[in-house]
């Protein structure tokens, strides 16, 4: 029986992407020896197997099976996001694959080392009951919502040598974190929500002074609809003309994304200034209806201006202004936001003291947040969170 499984996952198409998975590979190492004069050697592959599923994070094999095909980017994948009918041999293919996937779902430690001798403790793994075809059927039904692939399994991503990578270990902050600027959040939270509804949807350009949150508002929102199949990726300023491809790739994904651009500002005559504009107006590359540009910038215009445009070097010096700020109009929604005042800024630092349970006397902490910003040159939300992270790291004495 085990040899004959070895058989059979051997000879998966549609799924063969998960011959390379290493727990994958290690099971077959030792379903080829089972059964085998020599027990010892297979009693080494067995413990491999389980070892390399403990440290995938899992304890269960058929959890472990069900993740790895609903991850998986096939061809069956493919044809069912895109308005093309599927072939008849892919789906049965598919349909046969699941019931081979079954049998593995299916496996118990006992069964797997029955015919080992061995009277000792051997390592084993939760059984746990799943029909991988229903599960996979369902993840099908609501692709728009889990996603295939790396977007299945990630919701943060950048770009590395023109190739979407996704972020390992991303950013967890969340709106309930973040004090204060709740109608600016409001703002852009509807506009993602209209995103992910289906209904038009605007570019967004968050301006304002550094530290009042504005990446960090974009990536809460991210974390807070990542379950209806919202995904992110950042872009630097110098990748922007990479962008067309970029978008090309997403617009046949069924997930909606956010394409996030920080801290945008050019020089005057920045090529990637023009790349922008074009995708900002919709060129013959435009983006497709799932996706979404928000960009933050600490200046109103993002591209920098001299004295010498304002005051007419350039013949056509209206032409040349109105070419300045032409590109912060093209985004269909800005959001400002401002530095704080004292309040706004002592409300912040006592929420973030309530939620790392500091005891503080009010009058104390004030005074001493006051004195913290006053080294800073303003005050910002930042500010208040490096004051807290210093008081719990000891730097600052209340």
């Amino acid at each position: 029986m085990l040899k004959d499984l070895s058989f059979e996952l051997h000879s998966l198409t549609v799924f063969r992407g998960l011959l390379s998975d290493c727990v994958i590979k290690n099971l077959l190492a030792f379903l080829d020896t089972a059964n085998e004069a020599d027990e010892r050697k297979s009693l080494d592959f067995y413990a491999e197997f389980v070892k390399s599923l403990y440290e995938s994070g899992f304890d269960s094999l058929s959890s472990y099976i069900a993740e790895l095909t609903s991850s998986d980017e096939n061809v069956y994948i493919r044809y069912k996001t895109k308005d093309t009918a599927l072939p008849s041999v892919i789906k049965e293919s598919t349909e046969r694959e699941l019931k081979i996937l079954q049998k593995v779902c299916d496996l118990t430690s006992e069964k797997l080392t029955d015919f080992i001798s061995y009277n000792g403790l051997l390592p084993t793994f939760k059984e746990e009951k799943l029909n991988i075809s229903e599960f996979y059927a369902d993840r099908m039904e609501n692709i728009h919502k889990f996603g295939y692939g790396m977007y299945a399994k990630y919701r943060m991503f950048y770009l590395s040598d023109g190739r979407i990578v996704p972020v390992v270990n991303p950013d967890r902050t969340t709106l309930s974190e973040l004090i204060d600027y709740k109608r600016e959040q409001k703002i852009i939270l509807d506009n993602t929500n209209a995103l992910l509804s289906g209904k038009p949807a605007s570019n967004i350009l968050l301006t304002g002074d550094a530290g009042t949150g504005k990446s960090s508002t974009i990536k809460a929102i991210v974390n807070e609809l990542y379950s209806r199949g919202l995904r992110i990726l950042e872009v630097r300023k110098e990748q922007l003309r990479e962008l067309p491809k970029i978008l090309d790739e997403l617009t046949d994904n069924p997930l909606k994304f956010i394409v996030f651009i920080d801290d945008l500002s050019f020089p005057k005559d920045d090529d990637n200034f023009s790349a922008l504009k074009a995708i900002l107006e919709g060129s013959v590359s435009a983006k497709g209806q799932n996706v979404v540009i928000y960009a933050t910038s600490n200046r109103r215009h993002l591209v920098k201006e001299t004295f010498s445009d304002r005051e007419g070097d350039d013949i056509h010096r209206n032409d040349t202004m109105q070419e300045i700020i032409s590109l912060s109009e093209r985004f269909g929604i800005q959001v400002t936001f401002s530095r704080p005042d004292k309040k706004t800024y002592l409300d912040i630092v006592h929420h973030l003291a309530d939620a790392a349970r500091i005891e503080y006397d009010e009058e104390k902490i004030d005074l001493a947040a006051e004195r913290f910003v006053l080294s800073r040159g303003s005050r910002s939300a930042r500010a208040a969170r490096q004051f807290i992270d210093n008081i719990i790291s000891g730097n600052i004495i209340l």
